[in-house]
């Protein structure tokens, strides 16, 4: 009798708990699910190379000293308070100057908003421009934009992307889709590939947005771009980094950036990062987060508003940040490439920027040494993580086709020292197929 009771209350409680259509409908992170099955493997003791996060090791990559210095004296000088609500004038002053000496973009402090990190602000952009059913464009594979389509119940107007214009969005591409659309959400250097925009593009892009920006009519929302350049400092070779206003200055009246220390001073988990754009789109970004209250803390805002102002230690620290990057990116994809002019069904990107590798394992329909065939591409990830010991990202966590057989490797939790292994095991890994 208890036990049908104890039924009968799970099932009414089950009945009960309908939650909202948004909570419901959240997809599943593909990220996460990978995760959890690399985490129990190396409970286990097994020995994974995990190239997985978008995160660095902080004792490979440290933050820079001189900032981690002033993050300690603000605590010692109790800067335990909230913040104010836009960002500290004084750390929205020093991003001013930040932006216009890195940069050369001339934006004031009321055209900045301070809060923790990308996250919150890429939020507050997608609410404070899109409503219900809303054309939101965006390129896959790409960050999260999918989910942030979603949480603004947009329609979601997606650009696959091709190894032939480095998984970069062109303006051919995106030109059959602006008519009444609400927002182009770009991102350079991109994540997850690793790739960056041309100026030629850029420029082509921009143009594009001018042009459906001046035929729309007086009253009529207007297309606003969304330039998440996280990673813009972190650029090799004689890859350049372009943004939309320094192109065309006509572009201010449209363009939100989204930008942070998280990624270019190795800072992921301080949690202050900023956006600017035109002062009435940052006031209502503002009051957005002011219910949200996703603010960088108080002592870390006013670490880094005195950190950026040393040019000399910002300079130092990136010489060699970039180069210890680079080294692990490049001796990745000549490894790849080398196994690539040995027959292998593999592929690499050569390096661009940020910590990303875009490489391809093309092993679909293969046959592992059990005899099981790799029927999906879901198969062949398993196998790289079960026999190669490798983890990567594939691009459909990124919102690419379920069959692309393109991968996120991150190096910021790599060891220089593990690189031979790791692709050593790879090869061994593939020549076992048939």
């Amino acid at each position: 009798m208890v036990c049908l009771l104890n039924a009968t209350f799970a099932t009414s409680r089950n009945q009960i708990m309908k939650l909202s259509h948004l909570s419901e409908t959240l997809i599943g992170s593909e990220i996460v699910k990978l995760g959890g099955e690399i985490r129990e493997k190396i409970r286990k003791g097994e020995k994974i190379y995990n190239f997985t996060i978008g995160d660095f090791d902080p004792n490979i990559f440290p933050i820079p000293a001189e900032l981690e210095e002033e993050i300690i004296n603000a605590y010692r000088s109790h800067f335990t308070n909230y913040p104010s609500s836009e960002g500290n004038p004084d750390l929205r002053e020093a991003v001013a100057a930040f932006l216009k000496e890195r940069n050369g973009l001339a934006y004031t402090p009321d055209e900045i908003q301070i809060a923790s990190g990308g996250r919150p602000l890429i939020y507050s952009v997608f609410r404070a421009i899109c409503d219900e059913g809303d054309k939101v464009i965006y390129a896959v594979p790409s960050w999260n934009n999918n989910h942030y389509t979603h949480f603004v119940d947009g329609e979601h107007v997606v650009i696959q992307t091709t190894m032939e214009n480095d998984f970069m969005p062109t303006a051919a591409d995106i030109k059959p889709h602006v008519k009444g659309a609400t927002l182009l959400a770009l991102c350079s250097p991109q994540n997850p590939t690793g790739t960056t925009f041309s100026k030629e593009e850029l420029e082509a892009i921009c143009d594009m947005v001018l042009e459906e920006n001046d035929a729309r009519q007086p009253g009529e929302k207007k297309l606003y771009v969304m330039y998440d350049q996280m990673y813009g400092h972190l650029t090799y070779g004689e890859i350049r980094h372009y943004d939309p206003v320094s192109l065309r200055p006509q572009m201010r009246d449209y363009t939100v950036f989204i930008d942070a220390i998280s990624k270019v001073f190795a800072s992921t988990g301080v949690r202050v990062g900023w956006g600017f754009g035109p002062a009435p789109l940052i006031a209502k970004i503002k009051a957005i987060l002011t219910h949200l209250g996703a603010w960088a803390p108080m002592a870390e805002q006013k670490a880094v508003a005195r950190f950026l102002g040393q040019k000399e230690a910002i300079d130092k620290y990136l010489v060699h940040f970039k180069a210890e990057v680079e080294e692990r990116l490049r001796a990745i994809h000549d490894g790849i490439i080398a196994l690539k002019n040995e027959g292998l069904q593999v592929n690499s990107v050569a390096p661009q920027a940020a910590i990303y590798l875009t490489i391809q394992i093309d092993l679909a329909g293969k046959t592992d040494p059990s005899g099981k065939k790799l029927e999906n591409q879901a198969d062949v990830t398993a196998y790289l993580l079960n026999e190669a010991r490798l983890a990567l990202v594939p691009f459909y966590a990124f919102g690419a086709p379920a069959n692309s057989s393109w991968y996120r490797l991150s190096v910021g939790t790599c060891k220089k020292e593990e690189i031979p292994g790791m692709l050593e095991q790879l090869k061994n890994a593939l020549h076992r197929l048939t």
